[in-house]
């Protein structure tokens, strides 16, 4: 990652450079965004790059022609969106596994660089269930109709969990 966190997000201002990027940075960004920001800058060094960036690009080619080979057979992809229902607000702060885990049926269409979409379509024990709806590149207009239709079937005015 060569995110500086100065050029995109929320930014501060100042006119000292250092107060700029101690703004921007430190105080700006959650434990959890850091993390991941020196998670990249670390694979991106010359000493790993062969070992971790290139491996994942390898990997994200893979994902790609994955995707592709599906889309080729069918017009649209839906899965979860994630693999349990929401769980609630700062329940799982703790457990970075399970915010990782928490992504995992969303972050391989980000990967293969495909547009997608979740709707909420009900709930289990009060948590929110989402259905993602996977496209082709560049195909929206040819499969926006079946979102509109699904969002017809899910959601509805007095659309709230149980509590």
């Amino acid at each position: 990652s060569r995110y500086d966190g100065v050029r995109y997000g929320n930014q501060a201002s100042s006119d000292e450079l250092n107060a700029l990027y101690e703004e921007s940075r430190a105080k700006r960004f959650g434990s959890e965004v850091k993390m991941r920001i020196l998670m990249g800058t670390y694979a991106l060094l010359a000493g790993y790059y062969d070992a971790y960036y290139k491996r994942a690009q390898q990997v994200r080619t893979i994902i790609r022609k994955s995707f592709k080979a599906a889309l080729d057979e069918n017009d649209i992809l839906i899965s979860p969106a994630a693999p349990s229902a929401a769980y609630k607000i700062g329940e799982k702060k703790n457990d970075p596994l399970a915010m990782y885990a928490g992504d995992i049926m969303t972050v391989n269409v980000n990967l293969a660089g495909l547009p997608a979409l979740v709707l909420p379509c009900g709930f289990v024990e009060g948590g929110a269930v989402g259905l993602q709806i996977i496209g082709a590149a560049f195909d929206e207009d040819y499969w926006q109709p079946t979102i509109f239709d699904f969002s017809k079937i899910f959601v509805s005015e007095n659309w709230a969990p149980k509590i």
